[in-house]
């Protein structure tokens, strides 16, 4: 009886451990990786993007400014392939694309590891206020940028200029076209700054005061929330926010799915394990108990013989059950702590800190599962137990009920 319940005492303790750990690396997978909302409507400017990104439930968000600028200081690539007729190099906006970001780490490219940095680091919400600039590689090359240099980029209307420091480079995957392009649809001069500098270089903000209510307006926000339901509650009130028209509002939930469905999966099985093993636990030992009572006729018949209560009887079969289950329970949670990480890790299909399932997007690592017994797992095994043993031995002994002394000595005899 002790191993049957040392068994089954480990499984039901396994099973919570699972479904523990399950829950903590789903809590972890929502917040690192969770669904993005792609917004896009006319007029959108910063402020809006940033209340937007206040909306409840909102993780992260991202802001969008797109300008052209020119070089000053510094020689933009140019295409190698010849020239169609006579176009012009730069038709007045500038050879560089500027990308005005609030988070470069939520750009597609750079969040499912594309596009790379090569040194330094991207564009931070930290860095609003600032004038700094990540840029390609092929451009650095060109030009012996590195991290720390300062380059000068001029707004595209030619009437100012703003030095900002080179903060990270990047290599973009996409090779060099084949045919000629115009300067600023090339892959190697495209920067990303800040929003605000962004706006400097727009033609919104002569000032240079960052107010941006010209024409560098943002394209589009991102924002990361935690689950695909909360997606209609986030729908609702930018709505309210931004009104109904025009406005384009999706949803991309392909890494949700890929990522947390299966995690989610795992916590399911595990707690129809508990269920499964508890009545199969259960009814082992009722079967275990029946045929002890049926062994040990002779002597419950001479204790009823003696005035013994039938109900004393079935309590003493319950307390020597339950003086089995408890050492059970204590070994049950010694195996736990001992091999419980590895069987964690195994089951929810981790492979060096990765899911097998699907690729992890290098924004999103999330650190191996963590399996410990708790105080609370190994109070829900007791209890569990202990109810597996009074089920056990109550409904075998309601036979105790029906027993007569004289009948049982008699067939003794």
């Amino acid at each position: 009886m002790l191993a049957i319940f040392l068994v089954i005492c480990t499984l039901l303790l396994g099973g919570f451990l699972l479904q523990a750990a399950a829950a903590r690396q789903e809590a972890d997978a929502q917040r690192t990786i969770g669904v993005d909302v792609t917004i896009r409507k006319e007029g959108l400017t910063p402020a809006l993007a940033d209340r937007l990104g206040a909306l409840p439930g909102v993780h992260r968000y991202n802001a969008e400014v797109p300008v052209r600028a020119g070089a000053q200081g510094f020689t933009p690539l140019a295409s190698k392939a010849p020239a169609p007729g006579d176009p012009a190099a730069d038709d007045g906006k500038g050879a560089l694309a500027v990308n005005g970001v609030r988070d470069s780490g939520m750009l597609l490219p750079f969040s499912y590891g594309s596009t790379k940095l090569t040194s330094g680091r991207g564009i931070t919400p930290e860095d609003a206020g600032r004038d700094v600039a990540v840029i390609e590689q092929r451009l650095a090359d060109e030009n012996r940028l590195k991290v720390g240099d300062t380059l000068r980029v001029r707004s595209a209307d030619g009437e100012r200029t703003t030095p900002m420091t080179v903060v990270g480079v990047f290599r973009d995957p996409a090779r060099e076209p084949t045919v000629w392009t115009p300067p600023h649809q090339l892959p190697g001069n495209t920067l990303y700054v800040p929003v605000g500098t962004a706006q400097k270089l727009g033609d919104g903000d002569r000032e240079g005061d960052g107010d941006g209510d010209g024409a560098a307006t943002v394209s589009a926000v991102v924002l990361k929330i935690g689950s695909p339901d909360r997606a209609r509650e986030l729908h609702a009130r930018t709505e309210e926010l931004l009104g109904k028209d025009g406005l384009d509002f999706r949803v991309n939930d392909k890494a949700y799915k890929d990522q947390v469905l299966p995690i989610q999966r795992v916590g399911t099985f595990a707690g129809l394990i508990v269920w499964v093993i508890a009545l199969a636990g259960a009814l082992i030992l009722g079967l275990i108990v029946m045929l002890q009572i049926r062994e040990r006729r002779s002597e419950l018949g001479v204790l009823l013989a003696l005035g013994e209560k039938k109900w004393k009887l079935i309590g003493q079969h319950a307390v020597e059950v339950a003086a089995v289950a408890l050492p059970a329970v204590a070994l049950a949670a010694l195996a736990g702590s001992l091999a419980g990480q590895s069987a964690g890790e195994a089951l929810l299909g981790r492979e060096d800190g990765k899911p097998v399932s699907a690729p992890r997007a290098p924004d999103t690592e999330t650190a191996p599962p963590t399996v410990r017994v708790e105080p609370a797992d190994v109070g829900k095994v007791a209890g569990i137990a202990l109810g597996i043993s009074l089920v056990s031995t109550v409904i075998p002994g309601i036979g105790i009920l029906r027993l007569h002394p004289r009948s049982i000595l008699t067939d003794t005899a």
